[in-house]
């Protein structure tokens, strides 16, 4: 497992280090998808490259991709205007909108055009090699000391534009000096990493950052180790998983973005005292009155709550089911649990051929693919008796789960409406 995800990590931490400064600047200035945006325009250049006859990974693509961010880092330093007609995230997103809208067309005459988008969506960062690794990181450093080196008026105008103009600072010239760096870290890491993972890189950190630090050091180190744990985190999921790398990691991401928000509202909560615990309560009784309320009046709608507490307590489907129903429940429970162990051994006897752990012979192999494919249809099958029988349940539960649910959760909210109004 190291041997095959060191590089990989390695690339993560170097895309963390120059993405996190970055995310900051984009943060403050208020341009949060401009990121995205110039990844679309650098993946539009290698779009046209691919279509030129030149390899995604070719030296050929990457300038047919820096030029073309270039030219979208000119536009974003020359539309930002103080109290402008249109706001510059609308011009950001109509760019975004529209580089997308054309890199669909132009892939669409080129060979294996759905292989393409993929790969620069997700990027493929597992086979990304030392060399790679190596330039990126020097091409990093040097932008960084460039940065290091016209911090103070690059820092004003993220933070004070107003106040950075009335002191002589040429806003626009300073805007095209950070949007073109910006725009070349874009372009290297979307060649590498895709478009959705160097977005990832560039704002969860940063916001991570944002929520917990006070001064730009603190939010910086903050932002650093966030995007080395989700970096081990996600790569680490993949491989134990089986996950596409990129999606991965930039799904860990999301988990990362929840659990902090969830933390902040817990903490917010107990500041709160007690009206922000009514507060609480008063929301989630109106939950639970419209969740009775849905499913009385849509009972073949999906009702996740309920699902949950079914697969967690399965006495609350089956005392609504008949006996004989209950009997087919059980062996289609039965049938699919057996099934799903099955399809999981021989999964990973499949995995343990691809990676070199066992081996089959060829024959071997194509039966061994036959027989998960059938496995398949089989869970099917019992996947759909066990939806059938709990289709069957929600009618029965409707007025029987739904309704009391439904007066319980309005009754709170009226009573925890009342208190509140009567303390205020």
């Amino acid at each position: 497992m190291l041997a095959l995800l060191w590089l990989p990590f390695l690339a993560c931490l170097v895309l963390t280090g120059i993405h996190v400064y970055l995310g900051l600047h984009v943060l403050a200035r208020g341009v949060i998808f401009v990121d995205l945006a110039l990844a679309q325009v650098a993946a539009l250049g290698i779009t046209l490259a691919f279509l030129a006859g030149h390899p995604i990974q070719s030296d050929a693509a990457y300038w047919y991709a820096l030029a073309f961010t270039v030219g979208g880092a000119a536009l974003f330093s020359a539309t930002r205007v103080r109290r402008a007609l249109i706001p510059q995230e609308a011009i950001i997103g109509i760019v975004y909108a529209v580089s997308a809208a054309l890199a669909v067309l132009v892939v669409d005459r080129a060979p294996q055009g759905a292989e393409h988008i993929k790969q620069l969506l997700v990027g493929n960062i597992l086979t990304v090699s030392a060399g790679e690794v190596g330039r990126l990181a020097i091409l990093y450093a040097v932008i960084g000391a460039l940065h290091v080196a016209m911090r103070r008026p690059i820092l004003e105008i993220s933070l004070d534009p107003d106040g950075a103009a009335a002191r002589g600072r040429t806003v626009r010239w300073w805007d095209f000096a950070f949007y073109v760096t910006f725009g070349i870290v874009v372009t290297s890491s979307v060649r590498m990493a895709g478009v959705l993972l160097v977005f990832s890189y560039l704002i969860v950190p940063a916001a991570v950052g944002a929520l917990l630090g006070s001064s730009v050091g603190g939010r910086l180190a903050t932002g650093w180790a966030a995007g080395a744990f989700v970096s081990a985190a996600g790569l680490w999921a993949s491989f134990a998983w089986d996950l596409p790398t990129g999606a991965a990691v930039v799904s860990t991401f999301g988990v990362l973005m929840a659990a902090v928000a969830t933390g902040l509202g817990l903490r917010a909560l107990v500041r709160g005292g007690l009206d922000a615990f009514r507060a609480t309560g008063l929301a989630a009784c109106a939950a639970i009155a419209l969740a009775g309320a849905l499913l009385v009046a849509v009972p073949q709608m999906d009702h996740h709550w309920l699902t949950w507490l079914e697969d967690g307590v399965p006495a609350v489907e089956l005392v609504f089911l008949t006996r004989s129903e209950r009997e087919t429940w059980h062996d289609s429970t039965e049938g699919l649990a057996h099934g799903l162990s099955e399809f999981r051994r021989l999964k990973t006897l499949q995995e343990d051929v691809r990676w070199g752990r066992a081996k089959l012979d060829e024959e071997h192999e194509r039966r061994l693919r036959q027989f998960l494919a059938s496995r398949g249809e089989i869970t099917a099958g019992d996947r759909f008796v066990l939806a059938t029988l709990r289709g069957r349940a929600r009618e029965r539960q409707r007025f029987w789960l739904g309704l009391p649910f439904f007066l319980l959760g309005t009754a709170g909210a009226y009573a925890l409406a009342r208190r509140r109004k009567r303390d205020g």
